[in-house]
């Protein structure tokens, strides 16, 4: 880099808009590209280079180093330097916060991409540890919070693949495939159906434009996930199908176990007892043939291992629409709630559904105030409508005590 001295001496000041700026000229870009990429303004990007040992927002700073190919730590963003302070404004004050904790998470692993000899690739690893750093905050952190900073993370992959050659706008193709099912993700659980499934979508074109097999196979199966939950069953059942069909029967253990599990909520949503069991039969017997994650990490795209737990959660959620409590009540059933806080919630509202197929209404909310709580400290649309359409589910004109408090708590939320 012609001006390295310059760089390295600016990053030792803590002027990290100076860096950007340096490095920014050296890739010949202008302040208004970067800002295209970064989503700001060029006056903003303009603010940022001359802002000196200021206070810096981190996840701009992330996004920065990222497009630019920037070592984090030339920015702050490892080592031994001070973390850059959040301003006193709410709204910055909490997605400086939010940037901090993406990298928090990514900065270890962003120190050792590669910065010279391809940029490229390391563009691609930068962004995609950056999606796993997001998606790591969704289990403790409400959509609505995380959704600006994905939508601004997904404009940054765009912008970086519009510039780059064919070979590489493929790997940034399936980086944005990920992302963009993140964000998909998200506004299913802010309950926004409709940006759900354009974004879900966004994700199985990207993935083929990827020209990756196993990916379009993931996206399309999620997307067949979202049409059960949403009650569409014969077109979840259609896209399970498609899903196979993007595999050319080379399917990972895993991805059959997985699909045979939406297989099961496919027909459970349509109201087909009988080929979900069958779907779910298929779905524990390969899970269980599946290495343990100790063992084995679950291959890429999966984010996490499939069991033969994650399989009985299924028929859980199989038996509550179908309304067979025998599937969903157990004595050990909600040690099946794993995972997020959120993933939680939405199971425990399948089990309390069991118990109100079975008569036992106070049971059944006991167990879904709980699920309620959560959905309301995280903001899930998705949760809070489920709550409700739970209740609908039950007509009594006195009802017991517990169902008046959850009315209580139901009344008036608005997400």
């Amino acid at each position: 880099m012609q001006h390295e001295a310059e760089v390295r001496e600016a990053s030792r000041r803590g002027d990290y808009g100076r860096v950007i700026e340096l490095v920014r000229k050296e890739r010949r870009m202008t302040q208004t590209q970067l800002g295209q990429a970064l989503g700001l303004s060029q006056p903003a990007v303009s603010r940022l280079e001359k802002r000196g040992t200021g206070t810096y927002q981190t996840n701009v700073l992330v996004s920065a180093a990222a497009h630019l190919d920037i070592t984090p730590d030339l920015v702050g963003l490892s080592g031994d330097r001070p973390k850059p302070q959040a301003r006193d404004d709410d709204d910055m004050h909490r997605r400086a916060l939010l940037g901090g904790a993406i990298a928090a998470a990514a900065a270890p692993a962003l120190a050792a991409l590669p910065t010279t000899a391809d940029a490229s690739s390391g563009q691609a690893a930068a962004l995609r540890l950056s999606t796993t750093a997001y998606r790591r905050l969704d289990g403790s952190t409400p959509s609505q919070n995380l959704e600006d900073a994905v939508q601004a993370h997904l404009r940054l992959i765009q912008a970086t693949a519009r510039t780059a050659d064919d070979e590489h706008r493929m790997r940034l193709a399936a980086v944005g495939s990920e992302a963009a099912s993140l964000s998909g993700w998200l506004a299913w659980d802010m309950g926004n159906h409709g940006s759900a499934r354009a974004r879900y979508g966004a994700a199985v074109n990207a993935a083929r434009s990827a020209g990756d097999p196993l990916l379009t196979a993931y996206q399309v199966g999620s997307l067949a996930s979202f049409e059960a939950h949403a009650g569409n069953g014969v077109q979840a059942l259609n896209l399970a199908g498609r899903a196979r069909r993007a595999l050319r029967g080379r399917s990972p253990a895993i991805a059959d176990a997985w699909l045979s599990s939406i297989e099961a909520l496919g027909h459970a949503a349509a109201g087909d007892r009988r080929s979900a069991d069958k779907a779910l039969v298929r779905s524990r017997k390969a899970a269980e043939g599946l290495p343990g994650q100790q063992e084995s990490p679950p291959p890429w795209p999966w984010v996490f291992s499939f069991t033969a737990e994650k399989v009985a959660a299924h028929r859980v959620t199989c038996g509550a629409w179908l309304g067979l409590p025998d599937w969903v009540l157990s004595d050990d059933v909600e040690a099946l709630a794993t995972g997020h806080a959120k993933q939680r919630a939405l199971l425990l509202l399948d089990i309390a559904a069991g118990h109100l197929a079975a008569g036992r209404v106070e049971g059944a909310f006991a167990v879904a105030t709980r699920a309620l709580e959560a959905g309301l400290k995280y903001r899930s649309g998705r949760i809070v409508e489920r709550a409700r359409a739970l209740r609908r589910s039950l007509a009594l004109s006195s009802p017991p005590r517990v169902v008046s408090d959850f009315d209580e708590r139901l009344h008036g939320v608005y997400l």
